[in-house]
């Protein structure tokens, strides 16, 4: 099937307007223990039904005025909710595990206009890219593998069903992201396989509210041009919000000069990405709602690979480029429905996501693979107690892939229980228990407690969590060969596993102004598997290594005034590859990171971003020969200013020292890059 024929099957599925979930996987630059990856099943989090709806807008009464909001001073944090170590929104201070919330209002602050750009100052995250945008990208959390972090978007695993690979270059919308969820340590007992490392959730916004547009339009350095449309609202019943993003960056230069043959000219890297996403909900009775949500992405990304000198045999950057295509749909209906008085919740929903890649190389050779995932859960909650909760789910999951004369299949179904209780005052509790029987692997249990504690009068609270985590072999790993290079799968390959735990603090001073905060984590990772050479001149994989990773995370907060508000994040990461004894390549002992927002006055916000990276352990553009990264730090500064009610403009400028560094030895991070735009709404 053509793309262009699968982009249009997906668009009659959806009924109106499909939405997105990005990724391409482009694996020019992926460094973890071993580059091979793996999707997961992942229960999905509830939305109560609401009792009462806005009224706003219904036939026979009167609009009201939407209330002008100008860009106001910085405001004091709210109390902030997660859902993601619970399932349940619960206040971050009761929560022992540790997670970082990111919310619209500060992406649209500092104009983070990728995922990435969002995650880069989150403590414990190294975000690597290989290149400039929709280049291969991954995140490494507290030293575990890239491939060992869950990433879910709006509760759908976006996993390459194919390959498992997960590739942050390509989440490049964010125009309608509501927040951004990050929780650090394994977290198989809640969400299953991939959840060795930790999770990071991303929600969509939901329509509320009279009728509301927006436009966005953004140009730049590099010639990027990003466009966001988004209409949401609600009516009665009905809620809604649809959503289309476009980002371009034409010309952005990747591959060092140096590196080039004497005479051959740099072609610079070109990305294209479409995304469509929608999310509608109706809450059809009092105790009786049902949700829906899809997302389509077509990502187009050319660039510079790597051929062979026939002379010397060294690897040389390619003088064509190659190119890679990515499509992507992901969908998830669910029906929420409440008894005993709102005590009692349950959830039934169903996803389906479809991944097709498609690459090709200047000396004609190409991959084509077609990955799907379709999945069914039950979640319920019962509130025993306000706040307290007891909540049992179940999911079963079938996972295909297929390329031209291959093809395979996997199911896995599980079932888990979580308890969340205030065993007394100031005392927080948060246990869960899993169990997945996979078809090839048999069964598997995991586990996760994470208790906290406030202190009364100084107000400290201490946290900490214990857990083990697992990362199922992929479908690619398992039974994918390739004769051509004496290389074969393994069947009998057993999961990833890890033992993890973390305990720290948060203490509050200043009468909340200024607040200090530590963490020491420890990740204990077995049975990663790694390529094995056998006697007969072939290669396999099998689970023969092992891995340590351990560190400590710290960051300062202050709301140093009404209009000043600053943060500092600082991670020291220590992680071994056992066999070796050597510094896991691409993780940097030290990062930090400082932003400071400022509002001189009502209309106008400005922000500013430093972030560092320290020296850390690499191999060459060839991945064969060793080095040493020097690390690299970057300033970025952004502004906004409220013209009007209606009108925002906003200017930013990304490395404003023009430092220059390599992200990924032998591939060029971006110079100084100056960006603005302008944002309507009505």
């Amino acid at each position: 099937m053509s793309l262009s024929s699968l982009k249009i099957r997906h668009i009659l599925l959806a009924s109106s307007i499909l939405s997105v979930s990005t990724i391409a996987t482009e694996v020019k630059a992926q460094a973890t223990l071993d580059p091979v990856v793996v999707p997961a099943p992942q229960p999905r989090e509830a939305v109560v039904p609401q009792r009462q709806r806005t009224t706003q807008g219904r036939r026979g009464t009167r609009r009201a005025t939407r209330p002008v909001a100008p860009v106001a001073a910085v405001p004091a944090p709210a109390v902030e909710r997660a859902s993601l170590p619970t399932t349940v929104p619960t206040p971050v201070e009761r929560i022992g595990s540790s997670v970082t919330v990111i919310g619209a209002a500060q992406i649209e602050r500092d104009q983070r206009r990728t995922v990435p750009e969002v995650l880069q100052t989150v403590p414990g995250l190294v975000v690597v890219p290989s290149g400039g945008p929709g280049n291969q990208t991954s995140v490494f959390m507290r030293g575990t593998n890239s491939n060992h972090v869950k990433v879910l978007v709006d509760g759908i695993s976006i996993n390459d069903p194919a390959t498992g690979l997960i590739d942050f270059g390509n989440l490049a919308a964010t125009g309608d992201i509501e927040r951004v969820e990050v929780l650090r340590g394994p977290q198989s007992g809640l969400y299953g396989s991939d959840a060795l490392g930790g999770i990071i959730a991303i929600t969509a916004k939901r329509g509320e509210g009279p009728p509301k547009a927006a436009v966005t339009l953004e140009g730049g350095s590099f010639g990027t041009f990003n466009q966001n449309v988004n209409v949401s609202g609600s009516h009665e019943r009905f809620d809604y919000a649809f959503n289309v993003s476009h980002f371009r960056a034409e010309s952005v230069p990747v591959t060092p000069l140096e590196l080039l043959p004497p005479g051959q000219r740099r072609i610079n890297d070109f990305y294209d990405n479409l995304t469509f996403s929608t999310k509608l909900g109706a809450q059809l009775t009092e105790n009786f709602r049902i949700n829906f949500v899809a997302r389509y992405t077509d990502a187009t990304l050319r660039f510079t690979g790597d051929g062979f000198d026939p002379v010397t045999f060294a690897a040389v950057p390619n003088a064509q480029q190659s190119r890679q295509q990515i499509e992507q749909f992901a969908t998830r209906g669910e029906a929420v429905w409440q008894t005993f008085d709102g005590r009692l919740v349950n959830t039934l929903g169903a996803n389906y996501f479809e991944q097709k890649s498609y690459s090709a190389s200047p000396d004609g050779s190409s991959r084509s693979t077609i990955g799907d995932r379709t999945r069914i859960d039950w979640r319920s909650q019962y509130a025993f107690l306000p706040g307290q909760f007891l909540i049992a789910g179940a999911d079963h999951e079938i996972e295909r892939f297929s390329k031209p004369g291959f093809g395979a299949e996997n199911s896995n179904t599980g079932g888990w229980l979580e308890l969340q209780a205030q065993p007394f005052e100031r005392a927080f509790l948060a246990a869960n228990v899993r169990y997945d029987e996979n078809e090839h692997f048999g069964g598997h249990t995991t586990w996760r407690v994470a208790p906290s504690y406030i202190i009364a009068g100084s107000e400290t609270k201490l946290k900490g969590s214990v857990g083990t985590g697992f990362k199922a072999p992929t479908l690619s790993q398992l039974f994918e060969d390739f004769p051509d290079f004496f290389f074969f799968g393994n069947p009998n390959l057993k999961p990833e596993e890890s033992l993890g735990y973390d305990i720290g603090f948060e203490q509050p001073l200043a009468g909340g102004q200024l607040r200090v905060g530590a963490v020491y984590f420890h990740n204990d990772i077995t049975n990663l598997i790694s390529t094995v050479f056998l006697p007969d001149f072939t290669s396999t994989l099998g689970n023969i290594n092992r891995a340590t990773t351990r560190g400590v995370e710290a960051f300062v907060s202050a709301q140093v005034t009404d209009r000043i508000k600053v943060r500092a994040d600082w991670t020291y990461t220590d992680a071994i590859d056992e066999q070796t004894k050597q510094q896991l390549i691409r993780r940097p002992r030290n990062k930090g990171s400082v932003t400071v927002a400022y509002s001189p006055y009502d209309p106008l916000t400005l922000s500013a971003t430093v972030l560092y990276i320290g020296e850390f352990a690499d191999r060459d553009r060839t991945f064969f020969a060793p080095t040493i990264n020097p690390g690299y730090t970057l300033l970025n500064v952004a502004a906004n200013y409220q013209v009007n009610p209606y009108t925002k403009v906003f200017a930013r400028v990304d490395n404003l020292t023009n430092e220059k560094y390599e992200p990924v030895t032998g591939f060029l991070g971006r110079g100084i890059g100056v960006y603005g735009g302008v944002r309507v709404t009505n």
